[in-house]
């Protein structure tokens, strides 16, 4: 089976250009709506099984035109939300981007003892998420082997995550730039239950 996680389409946080993590939080803006119905195009024809979305109304709301398209229902799953930020939930200031992102790139190099201020450690996250993923890839992974799953997450849990999940995700690409809106990084199932990344936002990637 494959797993395709997008990022969610732009979000009214997005174009304030700050830190956003607390549920359910804003919604998307009218290019994100239309983003969003990009999707519809984009995964045309794929084998998709099911359409996946974090608890956020940004997730959700990405993930309906496509989930609709299919006449399937949007499925909520927890465990794939963003990273909560704490103490630096809607800011946009160059501390607050310095602490997320030093925090995020000490996860991305294997320490994740360390903790956003006043919110989780890199521990949490990786537990929460990577059970999500263990739990999605269970439910499907004998009814569903040729067919995708569409998980509709974040940018921040989608780069550390893809790395959790995947060998060949180093944290060169964890830790790079922020994915764009509707971004996509696929994976296919592996026997032992691991996973191996096919493509980054559109880039191949080897091993």
């Amino acid at each position: 089976m494959r797993l395709y996680l997008v990022r969610h389409a732009e979000s009214e946080a997005n174009i304030l250009k700050i830190l956003n993590s607390a549920l359910p939080g804003p919604p998307l803006t009218e290019l994100g709506h239309s983003q969003a119905s990009g999707l519809v195009e984009r995964l045309s024809g794929e084998p998709i099984a099911a359409v996946y979305a974090s608890r956020a109304t940004r997730a959700q709301q990405t993930a309906t035109p496509l989930a609709t398209s299919l006449a399937m229902s949007v499925q909520v799953v927890d465990g794939i939300q963003e990273v909560f930020v704490g103490d630096l939930e809607d800011r946009g200031d160059q501390e607050a981007l310095m602490s997320y992102f030093t925090t995020a790139r000490a996860w991305a190099s294997g320490d994740l003892s360390m903790g956003m201020p006043g919110g989780e450690t890199g521990e949490q996250v990786r537990t929460r998420f990577v059970s999500a993923i263990d739990g999605l890839h269970a439910k499907h992974a004998d009814v569903d082997a040729d067919k995708a799953i569409v998980v509709v997450s974040h940018g921040g849990a989608i780069r550390l995550g893809a790395e959790w999940l995947a060998d060949n995700v180093g944290q060169e690409l964890a830790g790079k730039e922020l994915l764009d809106n509707t971004a996509m990084v696929r994976f296919e199932s592996l026997a032992d239950g691991r996973w191996r990344c096919l493509d980054w936002a559109g880039s191949p990637i080897r091993g």
